[in-house]
């Protein structure tokens, strides 16, 4: 009998009733430390108590009217990204991939406005990953994805991450934008080096073309700023962001310089359910608390002493580890045996993570983790190499 849900998931069996903070409570009763935080979304943990209140008090009001509208939670949140970031204007979307497909159409709108009509490709970048829609799949460029869905649409061209040259060589009078993880998170916790965004943005501008920062996963704090950009002093014109900013409530977003938006005028663009009044709420909270004095610091000196700790975690297992990647709270342990076996050795210790690809096990604690549950976790990752090292001795 073909299952009720469709079957696209491998998932763990495993199904969770409760969460409180950084931990999760399985319908056995056991407890896991989740430091996958549902992939990067929720950010302060699971039934925050001032999340809750913002959705409750919103949720007693009123939960939807349309975009045909004001929603005035919209022009709240718009308020905050704006005044705390690069850009002039916001949609809101209900998820990353959907900020992703309206980035792509603000980017070949601009250019359409502009007279140029021709300039509709994108340069995205190998490994990367941008969702699950026909336009998302065919711009990050995964054969894995792409795959029995047919042929990949048109206007998307892939070149090696931190290769100038190849980047250089891929703008035509064709291109409209070039479109970049800061940091892969899918892809294996690559990050792009810091003089080639900088490189982007001087080849962005001496060529006429839009610069878009996809943040759906290394934005909203996870990196120990508000964005990651931040980091290298590179602005795009036009970011995607998702995951954190909503503190576990669906919500996507896309930032924009008036310039780059220009183009989005009435009727060009809409979404039913994006922006809706009980996600706006939530975050207008998650937002705020992200930006509250001293809490991206905490998050930064969260990162380092976990960094640190998962230093010594691969010292320790040479024949388990490789190296450790990323940054802030958004790391990666990159693996020797399959990532796939160490997530489930892991899960069995009872800590949840999250693989990625090039064999990477990715380590994403909320981001007001404490260090006693950064010191659990380690323990954990501890006990589940030890196990894969015994298994290793075993089989030989």
């Amino acid at each position: 009998m073909f299952p009720v849900v469709l079957p696209t998931y491998n998932r763990a069996d495993v199904a969770f009733v409760r969460g409180e903070g950084s931990y999760l409570f399985a319908e056995d009763g056991k407890r896991y430390l989740d430091f996958g935080s549902g992939v990067a979304v929720n950010a302060f943990g699971h039934a925050n108590p001032r999340l809750i209140k913002a959705l409750t008090e919103q949720a007693a009001k009123v939960w939807h009217t349309s975009n045909l509208y004001r929603v005035p939670g919209q022009e709240t949140l718009a308020g905050k990204l704006v005044a705390n970031s690069f850009a002039d204007t916001v949609f809101f979307t209900n998820s990353g991939t959907e900020a992703i497909e309206l980035a792509i159409k603000m980017a070949r709108r601009f250019h359409f406005v502009n007279g140029n009509p021709e300039r509709f490709h994108i340069v995205t970048f190998e490994g990367a990953f941008h969702g699950r829609t026909i336009a998302a799949i065919s711009a990050g460029g995964n054969p894995k994805y792409i795959e029995g869905f047919g042929p990949k649409l048109e206007g998307f061209t892939q070149v090696a991450l931190n290769d100038l040259k190849a980047t250089q060589g891929a703008i035509t009078g064709q291109t409209a934008a070039l479109l970049i993880e800061p940091i892969q998170g899918e892809g294996g916790m690559r990050t792009a080096d810091p003089e080639f965004l900088r490189a982007l943005r001087r080849l962005c501008d001496d060529n006429g073309i839009l610069l878009i920062f996809d943040e759906i996963q290394c934005g909203a704090g996870r990196t120990g700023k508000f964005f990651a950009h931040e980091w290298v002093g590179v602005t795009p014109d036009i970011l995607a962001a998702a995951k954190g900013i909503g503190g576990g409530f669906p919500i996507g977003a896309v930032l924009a310089t008036a310039d780059a938006a220009k183009g989005m005028t009435a009727g060009t663009h809409g979404s039913t359910y994006g922006g809706n009044p009980l996600g706006m709420a939530v975050g207008v909270e998650a937002v705020g608390m992200l930006l509250e004095e001293g809490f991206l610091d905490r998050v930064n000196q969260s990162g380092n002493y976990l960094r640190q700790q998962l230093a010594g975690l691969v010292a320790a297992h040479p024949d388990v580890f490789e190296e450790v990647r990323g940054a802030g709270l958004m790391l990666g342990l990159k693996l020797k045996p399959p990532a796939g076996d160490f997530v489930n050795a892991a899960r069995a210790q009872g800590l949840l993570t999250v693989g990625a690809g090039e064999n990477v096990v990715r380590i994403l604690p909320p981001l007001n983790v404490s260090e006693a549950e950064m010191r659990e976790a380690v323990a954990m990752l501890e006990k589940a190499a030890t196990a894969m090292e015994v298994r290793k001795e075993a089989a030989q």
